[in-house]
Formats: structure tokens, C-alpha cells, sequence
């Protein structure tokens, strides 16, 4: 960062997958994720993201309706140019590691390049339960998991025979023709080696303006990637962090951490100056307007 310009920083948006998340605080159908995908790519912003849940429990019992976020991932991939495409991020336990990696490659192909497969461990309990899923041992089966698709959509034919996945010389074919990212999110210690060991990116959310938590999981992933004997550089840092328009309507729950529009292009600009690569907002409320003053921040923090 030279004299205020943020020089090389991306800043994406999250895309509306269900529950309150439509206009007015309704179930999102496909024309509102349409709407503001194509907000965010007309208007500048780097980046597009969804992500993956069957539903939403919370602590009272009220459930949330959820879209499928790959197959929303795909739509958005085929009405966009430009924007880059990723889940934040893609629960393992829901898809077979080889398909997984056959999935990436396709959407890859109708994207022009545009994926990021953000990936995790997963952790929503009653999903689980409700869809038949084992939730034991989710940090092991996602270590068997990652190898595997990592392995693939990089270019190798692949057997492995782990405890929870077996693969025999499984390969893509047709290959991508260039490697496609891989993004993980998690902050504990099995899941930093992991990231390590594997990804190219990574993410830590969900945060307003950056403070210790934020630095202290960076330092986090520092350790991890010496430990590893990789470069600093070598994976991309990412955060995810809200940011709330107040001349629109609240939603009906707002994050805590939330910070007002107005405040972003100084929240992202120390952000730069930890050394984070791409900012990853979650909109309040997640209308096209909101995607426009994020995009025009932008702009302002790419001025000299």
C-alpha cells in the first residue's frame, strides 16, 4: 500500500442462498441471486461467493430453507463475464471427493477459468442428522477428502485407500487446462496443517474491522506454512467480513460485527496492511444496491 492506494487487494461479495437472505428479509429465489451476481459483475467487484448448506437450525429451532449452493454456483457461472467464482465454502461430508473434483472441473470449463473451490470440514449439526451423515471424526474424513480432490483437479491419477475414502486410479479427463485454486477455511490446529499442506488460499470469517482475532489466526497460518516449509506467500489470504448499508431497510437479524458502508474503504485498507489478499463481504441487506455502494467504495480505495 502506497499513500492510501490499495494496490493488489480483491473484494467479492456473498450471494443470497436462502432463508432471510431475499428482498424484505423473504426466501431468495433465482432472480434475486441473478440480481446481484450481475450487480457485482457489471460494477467492478472481483469476486462472487455462495455458501453450502441444506438448512439453517438455530439455537430455538426455527429451521432455514436453503438453495443448493453448487448447482447456484453453476447458474451464476454461466450468466457472469468476469467475476471470479467461489463457495465459502463447500462441505466435504456432502460429496464424494471424485465427483467433487469432476464438478470443479466442469464448472471450471463453463466459467472460463473462473473457479476458486473453496472447501471445509462442515459443522451444522442437524444437517447432518437430517441428510443421514456421519458427523464424527469430520477434521479426519476431510484430511482423506481434500487429498483426493486436491490430488485430481491438479493433474494426478489418483488411488488411495484411507479409512473413510477409496479412490482407484481416478483422474479427470478432460483435465482443466490450467489449476484450478483451492481455498480452505478453518482456524484450529489439524485444520491449519491441512491448509498447509494442501490449499491455495485461505479464509478466517466473520469479522467487522480487523482487531487481534484477526491477527492472531494469521499469525496462525504463518506458523503453519513454516512448519510446512512453504513459502509465506504461497497461500493467499482471505476474510470474510459483513458490512451493513444503513439508508436501506435492516434485516431481521444484523451481525454484531457488521460495519456501515461508509466505513469500508478504511476497514479494507487495514486490512491491506495485514497483509490479506482478498476481502470477502457478506452484504446487509443482500440487494443489488448495497453490491453498488461496495463496488463504489472500491473504487475510492483504488484512487490514489
Amino acid at each position: 500500500m502506497v499513500g492510501g492506494y490499495v494496490e493488489r487487494m480483491k473484494i467479492g461479495v456473498m450471494l443470497p442462498l436462502g432463508g432471510e437472505d431475499g428482498p424484505g428479509g423473504t426466501m431468495p429465489g433465482w432472480k434475486d441471486v441473478r440480481a446481484v451476481a450481475e450487480a457485482a459483475d457489471r460494477s467492478g467487484l472481483d469476486s462472487v461467493w455462495l455458501a453450502d448448506h441444506f438448512f439453517y437450525r438455530d439455537p430455538d429451532g426455527r429451521t432455514y430453507g436453503m438453495h443448493e449452493g453448487w448447482t447456484l454456483l453453476s447458474a451464476v457461472a454461466a450468466i457472469t463475464t468476469r467475476v471470479e467464482l467461489g463457495n465459502m465454502v463447500l462441505c466435504a461430508s456432502f460429496r464424494d471427493p471424485g465427483m467433487t473434483a469432476k464438478m470443479a472441473a466442469t464448472l471450471d470449463e463453463v466459467s472460463g477459468g473462473r473457479l476458486i473451490l473453496g472447501v471445509g470440514a462442515g459443522w451444522h449439526d442437524p444437517e447432518y442428522e437430517a441428510f443421514g451423515l456421519p458427523t464424527d471424526h469430520r477434521v479426519g474424513r476431510f484430511a482423506e477428502w481434500l487429498e483426493i480432490v486436491a490430488r485430481m483437479v491438479r493433474g494426478e491419477t489418483v488411488t488411495y485407500s484411507g479409512t473413510y475414502y477409496t479412490v482407484r486410479e481416478a483422474t479427470l479427463d478432460p483435465a482443466p487446462p490450467h489449476r484450478i485454486p483451492i481455498l480452505v477455511a478453518g482456524h484450529r490446529p489439524r485444520m491449519m496443517r491441512l491448509t498447509a499442506e494442501w490449499a491455495d488460499a485461505w479464509n478466517t470469517a466473520w469479522y467487522g474491522a480487523p482487531g487481534p482475532k484477526v491477527e492472531e489466526r494469521l499469525e496462525a497460518l504463518r506458523q503453519a506454512l513454516e512448519i510446512a516449509n512453504r513459502p509465506a506467500d504461497a497461500v493467499a489470504r482471505t476474510v470474510g467480513i459483513v458490512v451493513r448499508d444503513p439508508d436501506q431497510s435492516p434485516v431481521a437479524d444484523p451481525d454484531p460485527n457488521a460495519i456501515p458502508v461508509q466505513e469500508l474503504t478504511g476497514a479494507a485498507a487495514a486490512y491491506q496492511n495485514l497483509g490479506i489478499d482478498h476481502l470477502i463481504i457478506s452484504p446487509e441487506p443482500m440487494t443489488p444496491q448495497t453490491v453498488d455502494r461496495i463496488a463504489e467504495a472500491k473504487r475510492m480505495i483504488s484512487q490514489p
